[in-house]
């Protein structure tokens, strides 16, 4: 249901060319936030200010990086979850192909029952391979309409067990 509503809210991006540095993609990846007001321009600034401190903690595994900032950061003003998806990986870590990203999933959190649960959603799709490489290759909205589709939620219920 996590890809549904990012659909529903209109939270997604599918960049086709290619993105100058890892600067731009956190920018670009919080742009459909800004749309509706879930964060402003700020809130990128801060994600980029922590991954120039912290390193790119923000990739998650290979291709798949998780921007966000600190819960209540300046400029989040809502709790949700955006998605992009680009057509070239955009690199992290020069010479670390480990650290490249094609799927960027966007969060921010003002609320932390709900910014949990959509923690637990995003873990349902990231820990199913098959539904990860599906998202590297979609190119419009309704394919994640249709991965939705795939991404079983009840597992969350079954590893946590």
């Amino acid at each position: 249901m996590l890809l549904k509503e990012i659909y529903e809210k209109k939270h997604y991006a599918f960049v086709e060319e290619p993105i100058a540095d890892w600067r731009d993609a956190i920018r670009a990846c919080c742009k459909p936030l800004e749309a509706d007001g879930t964060v402003e321009p700020v809130y990128a600034e801060e994600i980029v200010a922590c991954v120039e401190k912290h390193g790119p903690y923000i990739v998650l595994i290979p291709g798949v990086a998780m921007p966000h900032s600190t819960e209540n950061a300046t400029g989040c003003n809502g709790t949700a979850i955006g998605f992009m998806r680009v057509a070239e990986p955009v690199h992290f870590a020069e010479g670390d192909p480990e650290k490249d990203a094609q799927i960027f999933f966007t969060l921010c959190s003002t609320n932390q029952e709900e910014h949990f649960a959509n923690m637990q959603r995003l873990y349902a799709i990231l820990t199913d391979d098959s539904v990860v490489e599906k998202l590297k290759a979609a190119t419009t909205p309704e394919d994640l309409l249709a991965i939705d589709e795939l991404v079983d939620e009840d597992k969350l219920a079954h590893d946590q067990a």
